[in-house]
């Protein structure tokens, strides 16, 4: 080749399908998409645009959707691709996982049809395919120190099928009480994870930081929530609830302060962690407050969902996400602008009602318009990187 001629760069490499790849693709993607979708839809039902849908008659699948339906198909994805890593065992991909997430889509269209028997069928084949897909390379590895996720997720299982037993009036328990159960299930999950990734990661990224665990405080914090998951199931006095709520919240607060919070505001992929997390001593002081008839109990479950479950599910799904397809560890400008539209649609829902009663309806709808765009803009951003082979050209 002549000194002039021009040096040839090699051919990028092929944009290869890969939703299928690993266990965060597709949940995360039907995720955001659902995250998008079912809150306006349920807020045009709330404002009676939409007529006597079966999906959205009442509050309870409400909830039941956004924890069956958004967090269980992020805590699967998550939960897929972190044993991978775990064990260095398989966990479900190509056919089987997108056997598995057919599954979870089932339940989501049969809940919008007179079918719900079949969604619940759908629902519960899921979870146990989830439990199953996790559960054998965790057993296989002898990793115990993780078992806990297969009773989880076999839990979560349990209480999905109850709620549709008892919408069909099988057993006689209240659909509200069964949701209340799975938020405890799900608050005690972000405190076990949040407890582990939350403070390595402020400790790997910020030098210096001077993150803190005291086993004391790490004992009262998950001790607590156990303790108000086993008051929720006995349904006990509002003075007991109220008081193991209180101490939570202290627990936790103590906590979250020892991770250093401050010394993260350089670093948007880690102050949305941190931002998330405090919403969880926000939601056990409100539900303390709650249950002394001093605030509505709404306020308390949506510091929990939007504020504390909204904010650590994209802050973990970018992250895990950019990771696991060979991205830099960075928040660019599209993920601060969701997790700022996330965090205000926590403060519009919870904040705004709790200082102005009177505009309790107006921020609930401004508040789903916040959380729509936060999703719908993760997932126009992230439908490329989840579908997509590796930039790296790794597998995975």
């Amino acid at each position: 080749m002549a000194a002039h001629d021009p040096i040839e760069s090699p051919p990028p490499p092929p944009r290869q399908f890969a939703l299928w790849n690993l266990g965060f693709r597709p949940f995360y993607l039907f995720a955001g998409i659902f995250a998008a979708l079912s809150v306006p839809l349920w807020v045009a039902r709330f404002a009676g645009w939409l007529g006597e849908w079966v999906y959205a008659s009442e509050s309870a699948w409400h909830a039941h959707e956004m924890i069956f339906g958004y967090v269980f198909a992020v805590i699967v994805g998550f939960l897929f691709t972190a044993v991978r890593n775990w064990t260095g065992r398989p966990t479900p991909a190509g056919p089987t996982l997108g056997a598995i997430a057919a599954l979870w889509l089932c339940g989501r269209i049969l809940n919008f049809t007179p079918w719900t028997s079949l969604a619940g069928a759908a629902d519960i084949a899921f979870a146990a395919a989830a439990a199953i897909g996790i559960g054998v390379p965790l057993v296989a590895s002898g990793n115990r120190r993780n078992y806990f996720f297969i009773v989880l997720i076999a839990l979560f299982g349990a209480v999905n099928l109850a709620f549709y037993l008892a919408k069909a009036s099988i057993i006689d328990l209240q659909p509200e009480y069964l949701m209340r159960l799975a938020l405890d299930l799900i608050l005690f999950v972000m405190s076990v994870m949040g407890g582990r990734v939350i403070p390595m990661f402020t400790a790997n990224t910020v030098p210096g930081a001077g993150v803190a665990r005291l086993r004391a405080t790490e004992l009262l914090a998950l001790g607590s929530v156990l303790a108000l998951l086993g008051a929720d199931l006995l349904d006990a006095p509002d003075a007991v609830l109220g008081a193991v709520a209180g101490v939570a919240a202290l627990a936790h607060a103590a906590r979250l302060a020892l991770w250093r919070p401050w010394r993260t505001l350089r670093h948007p992929i880690l102050w949305i962690l941190h931002l998330s997390y405090a919403w969880i001593p926000v939601h056990l002081a409100l539900r303390a407050l709650a249950a002394g008839d001093f605030v509505l109990p709404a306020l308390a479950t949506h510091a929990l969902t939007v504020g504390a479950i909204g904010g650590l599910t994209l802050g973990m799904m970018t992250r895990t996400a950019r990771g696991h397809t060979g991205r830099p560890l960075r928040a660019g400008g599209m993920e601060i602008a969701c997790y700022a539209l996330v965090q205000l649609a926590a403060v519009v829902r919870v904040l705004v009602p709790l200082a102005l009663p009177s505009l309790y309806f107006s921020a609930t709808g401004l508040s789903a318009l916040l959380w729509f765009l936060a999703f719908a803009l993760f997932t126009a951003a992230y439908w490329p990187i989840l579908t997509q082979a590796r930039a790296d050209g790794a597998p995975g």
